[in-house]
């Protein structure tokens, strides 16, 4: 287990930049300039960015709890 764990954390690690960096982004930097405000009105997710948001929290998750057990079994 402890010699399989550091790949899965490295994959773990990859995918977790990957959903981060697919995911729009919220408020765009014209509103910080006097731009519209129109973006920054709320909205729902939906879709794929819906699975995004829940994907990257998992990933998020497992790799904590990987980086745990590798504590613990070091």
């Amino acid at each position: 287990m402890a010699t399989v764990l550091p790949y899965i954390q490295v994959v773990l690690a990859i995918l977790l930049i990957v959903a981060i960096l697919f995911q729009q982004r919220g408020a765009g930097l014209g509103g910080a300039f006097g731009g519209d405000n129109f973006s920054a009105t709320f909205n729902k997710r939906r879709g794929a960015e819906r699975f995004l948001f829940y994907g990257s929290i998992t990933l998020a998750v497992l790799f904590a709890v990987s980086a745990f057990l590798n504590l613990i079994i070091s």
